[in-house]
């Protein structure tokens, strides 16, 4: 063990110079379209809630109010940056940043289309599971930092909130792990390729874990009607009250990069990524991309209806549903699918085939 630690430490990693291009290339490729994305995710999220309450949504702003995201960017920029008198100034400048800065990285792992991935690492879920659990930090130093009550008992309850349903989706991806056999997201998906993404023998069988995840994913990302901690009527706007500007601005931006990053495990893992919804169909050149891009606008597309459609739950119902009916059935669901696998070594063989 000490001679490993001393090649480690010691030997030069001999890596190309255009490797690291490659990778701050990609990175921020990924990052810029990342952000610009999200602007006009947001514009189609209004227009949809509008378009639910028959209103016409935004419509001033540049053509068909598609600008309006951007003004609304510019007006968080130049506003002045208030910090509370009796606040700790570092942990309530630092909290939105590791909230925008995790919800970012998590997509260096997320296999856009065969090979554009900015790393395709052998446990690419694994970190997606480390980097889901720190962003419960940025939440809570921003609830502490305010030293207000308001702010504190909604970073709490939003920490609550974010831990309770990582258990069933944790259970929901072992699920899909336990059947494709790796825990790297681009063998994920290549398993799916058989069947055609939607239609595939993936999609069936998990169709329970599917509903179980895309529940929990509206809970993990404070979406309604699981938004407690900014109940208006109840705690003003949780931990984020006391901001404002350009820190509130990346507390929005990290959480909705948390959700469009949730469509995307949606399509990883059930949907087939970049595959197309009928087998072999327009699966060349660009059009990979544009499978991924279209599964996850459909997914955003739900988010998006819910949050217009369904009223807020109580936090007793919120917590009795991830604790009382999802976990028990996600764990159940495991032991079904480890159990089959196990007495019907054949069915695991057809599972796995597309390593063949």
């Amino acid at each position: 063990m000490s001679e490993l630690w001393t090649n480690l430490t010691t030997r030069p990693v001999d890596l190309p110079w255009w490797w690291f291009g490659s990778v701050v290339a990609g990175s921020l490729a990924i990052l810029l379209t990342l952000l610009l994305a999200q602007a006009f995710l947001m514009y189609f999220d209004r227009k949809v809630w509008a378009a639910v309450q028959m209103r016409k949504g935004p419509n001033v702003v540049g053509p068909f109010g598609l600008l309006q995201s951007f003004a609304d960017l510019l007006k968080f920029i130049f506003k002045e940056i208030v910090i509370p008198a009796g606040a700790n100034k570092v942990v309530f400048v630092l909290a939105p940043l590791i909230t925008f800065v995790l919800a970012l990285v998590g997509w260096a792992v997320i296999p856009v289309a065969p090979g554009l991935v900015v790393s395709d690492i052998n446990v690419g879920v694994l970190y997606l599971f480390a980097i889901s659990s720190l962003g419960v930090y940025g939440v809570i130093m921003g609830g502490w930092a305010s030293n207000s009550k308001y702010p504190f008992l909604g970073s709490l309850r939003s920490a609550a909130q974010m831990v309770s349903y990582e258990v069933s989706i944790g259970f929901v991806i072992i699920s899909v792990l336990l059947l494709v056999g790796s825990v790297n997201l681009t063998e994920i998906v290549e398993s799916q390729g058989r069947g055609g993404g939607a239609l595939n023998w993936h999609f069936i069988p998990l169709f329970p874990m599917f509903v179980v995840f895309f529940i929990s994913a509206l809970a993990e990302t404070n979406r309604p009607p699981f938004d407690l901690p900014e109940a208006e009527s109840e705690l003003v706007a949780g931990y984020q009250v006391e901001y404002s500007s350009t820190l509130f601005l990346l507390f929005m931006i990290g959480e909705l990069a948390n959700i469009v990053l949730m469509c995307a495990m949606l399509t990883i893992l059930f949907f087939g990524g970049w595959h197309s919804p009928i087998p072999g169909f327009l699966e060349f050149g660009p059009f990979p991309v544009f499978w991924f891009c279209a599964k996850i606008i459909f997914f955003f597309f739900l988010f998006a209806m819910v949050k217009a459609i369904v009223p807020r739950y109580r936090y007793d119902q919120l917590m009795r549903i991830g604790w009382k009916i999802f976990l028990p059935l996600s764990l159940s669901w495991v032991v079904l699918v480890a159990g089959l696998l196990i007495l019907f070594p054949d069915l695991a063989a057809h599972f796995q085939s597309w390593r063949n």
